[in-house]
């Protein structure tokens, strides 16, 4: 019989299996898997550059990728599937380079840069600032010329490469298919959100405990070095939302003890209070193996009353203005915040609201823009009645850019003889900010001898800071001159929010082993980088003297015993927090014998009762329900809901 259907060879058999279609889906395939694994390795390169950058050293970018702690791999993993969507969207591939290479490396190069000047990495707050940096970038190029030719020409150059090379990579890529861009974010898109869980470091998240990945807030070098750059921005990002203190609630709130005849016998003859926080006053002459002569900073020095431990270095001025003017610390925010540009959003008591609440005035000036810091909202939301700035300040010469300390005093000297009420004022001076170029000074009268350890650039930079402290001193002696003659008592108050961005003259001096102060050391290393100099002075009784070394949120505290006040919060509080730990930093509480106590934060030790107490007071009227305010924060309440205390409360007379 015959077959009715021919028998295919062997050879046939072959032939179909490598037919055209097959053959063509065969290559799609390979294909396919060649652009996923040059997506991987492009993201893992970026990694590795990344991590360089931002460290500024290749060391342990090796054991950052390969530990069991696996912040690395999965770093790469998130980049990878952050481009393979990219990819999917924009419908062509590595497009995602594009835009991944300068979404990275940019904030990494500037994290870089903000470790090198102020000790930190790049937060997201930062972000927040950026018009405050450029507005102080002609200041820091008018320092370096040669720098401000090199950004210039690596802005041009960079801006110029991004362009040519998004065209050449969209002309060689290839398009995506329909299949491709779907399983791409099929892929993407739910293991991206699963990820997401990572960013709110203060809840449990199983992902990261599989990853066995840890967020280190407290210590955020450590932070950023341990799980790099991506992850640690990525856990800082939630930094906003403050979280309650576990023992927070209106019950405990009761529980913390306060005087409440305080707000109520106030007998004092109601002194003007003028406080003067001074941009990056320090006293040089702490610098090793350097000499300046004459004495740059008499005045200050015989009637120094102790210092200030400042939280922060070379910069943030803004932070340690928060603290000085409400009595808060910033040792309970979050690492890295800003509170006035972040948690600033209503009234705060402060003492502006204080002394208002006794029958004053309450005043700010600071010679610059009012936006700056953001400072216009927030002297609003302190009670302020009037904020002089620039924009409404006469003109003022200059030092450099910058307004000279001369020209404010005698604006704050103004101001006080011309205040009918009992005046309370707060200034904040510009002439001392960085950088300090060597020019800014006709002439300078300060000498300086390096004796051989200072390059010439450092010794310029030092002079030029030198001669600014000495004019800093002479408006001092000035004012003091001035308020000895007043009828009225006159107090005083000046110190430095920080020690200046001197740079290279702390290492070539051998002061400290790096250009910027260390967060985390012991308490003598501490001091040494944060300490900067505090005068609390009364026409009538002189210097306040031994007051020792405090944090700026305690400030409060002396202003109101020399002016002879009490309240329930700034002297009865703070007056208890001042007894047992008169330095309360964030990885650092001093008692009163000067002992340290590192990490107590995150120790497994009690934290202190009164520390307790303090936090959620701060708490309670930043971000909680208020409980304490009628009790705590009475001229706050009166002035907020006068109705409340008609019958109870009348402000004394100026006398």
């Amino acid at each position: 019989m015959t077959k009715s259907v021919p028998e295919i060879e062997e050879s046939e058999r072959a032939g179909f299996a490598l037919s055209r279609p097959s053959i063509k889906r065969f290559t799609s395939v390979v294909s396919e898997a060649s652009f996923v694994l040059n997506t991987v390795l492009g993201a893992l390169l970026l990694v590795v550059i990344l991590e360089w950058i931002a460290r500024g050293t290749l060391t342990d970018v090796g054991s950052f990728l390969t530990s069991t702690a696996r912040p690395g791999m999965t770093t790469v993993a998130a980049i990878f599937l952050a481009m393979i969507a990219l990819d999917a969207i924009f419908g062509r591939h590595y497009q995602s380079f594009i835009i991944a290479v300068p979404a990275l490396l940019i904030p990494a190069f500037i994290s870089s840069q903000k470790q090198f000047y102020l000790s930190d990495p790049l937060y997201p707050s930062d972000m927040l600032f950026g018009r405050q940096i450029f507005q102080l970038l002609p200041a820091m190029l008018q320092a370096r010329p040669m720098a401000a030719v090199g950004v210039f020409a690596g802005i041009v150059i960079s801006i110029v490469a991004i362009i040519w090379t998004a065209r050449f990579i969209y002309k060689a890529s290839p398009s995506l298919s329909r299949t491709g861009r779907i399983w791409r974010l099929a892929l993407a898109v739910p293991v991206l959100a699963g990820l997401g869980s990572l960013m709110e470091y203060s809840q449990y998240s199983w992902i990261r405990d599989r990853l066995n990945i840890i967020p280190m807030m407290w210590d955020q070098k450590e932070n950023y070095r341990h799980n790099g750059f991506v992850m640690a921005f990525t856990f800082n990002i939630p930094m906003a939302n403050v979280s309650a203190p576990d023992a927070y609630n209106a019950n405990n709130i009761a529980d913390i003890y306060a005087d409440g005849s305080a707000f109520a016998v106030n007998n004092s003859k109601r002194p003007d209070v003028i406080v003067i926080m001074s941009e990056s006053l320090w006293d040089p002459r702490r610098l090793s193996n350097v000499s300046l002569t004459p004495d740059p900073m008499p005045t200050l020095r015989a009637t120094q009353s102790g210092n200030v431990f400042s939280p922060e270095f070379g910069g943030m001025t803004a932070n340690v203005e928060f603290e000085a003017l409400t009595g808060f610390s910033n040792a309970f925010l979050p690492y890295g915040s800003i509170p006035y540009q972040q948690y600033i959003r209503g009234p705060v008591p402060s003492l502006a609201t204080f002394f208002r609440a006794e029958g004053y005035s309450a005043i700010a000036m600071h010679p610059f823009q009012e936006w700056f810091w953001n400072r216009k909202e927030v002297y609003k939301s302190f009670g302020f009645e009037e904020f002089r700035s620039e924009e409404n300040m006469p003109a003022m010469e200059k030092r450099g850019i910058f307004a000279s300390d001369e020209s404010l005093f005698e604006q704050i000297m103004g101001a006080a003889d011309s205040a009918e009420n009992p005046l309370f004022l707060f200034a904040v001076t510009l002439q001392g900010h960085g950088p300090y170029e060597a020019n800014r000074y006709a002439n300078n009268t300060i000498r300086v001898d390096g004796k051989g350890n200072l390059s010439p650039a450092a010794e310029e930079a030092l002079s030029t800071y030198a001669q600014g402290v000495n004019e800093a001193d002479k408006s001092m002696s000035r004012l003091i001159d001035w308020a000895k003659k007043r009828n009225r008592e006159t107090i005083i108050v000046t110190f430095g929010d920080h020690l200046p961005p001197l740079g290279r003259a702390f290492v070539e001096s051998g002061y400290m082993p790096g250009m910027v102060a260390t967060r985390r050391a012991p308490l003598d290393v501490m001091k040494k980088e944060h300490e900067t100099p505090l005068v609390v002075w009364s026409s009538k009784t002189g210097t306040r003297k031994n007051i020792g070394s405090i944090s700026p949120a305690l400030l409060p505290y002396h202003i109101l015993k020399t002016a002879g006040m009490d309240d329930p919060f700034y002297t009865g509080m703070l007056g208890r927090v001042q007894k047992q730990y008169p330095v309360v930093d964030r990885h650092m509480l001093v008692d009163a014998k000067q002992n340290g106590i590192a990490d107590w934060s995150i120790s497994s030790k009690s934290i202190p009762s009164v520390i307790r107490d303090y936090r959620l007071l701060q708490y309670d009227m930043m971000f909680g329900e208020k409980h304490g305010q009628s009790r705590f924060f009475p001229g706050f309440d009166w002035l907020n809901n006068p109705d409340k205390w008609t019958e109870t409360r009348v402000p004394a007379e100026s006398s």
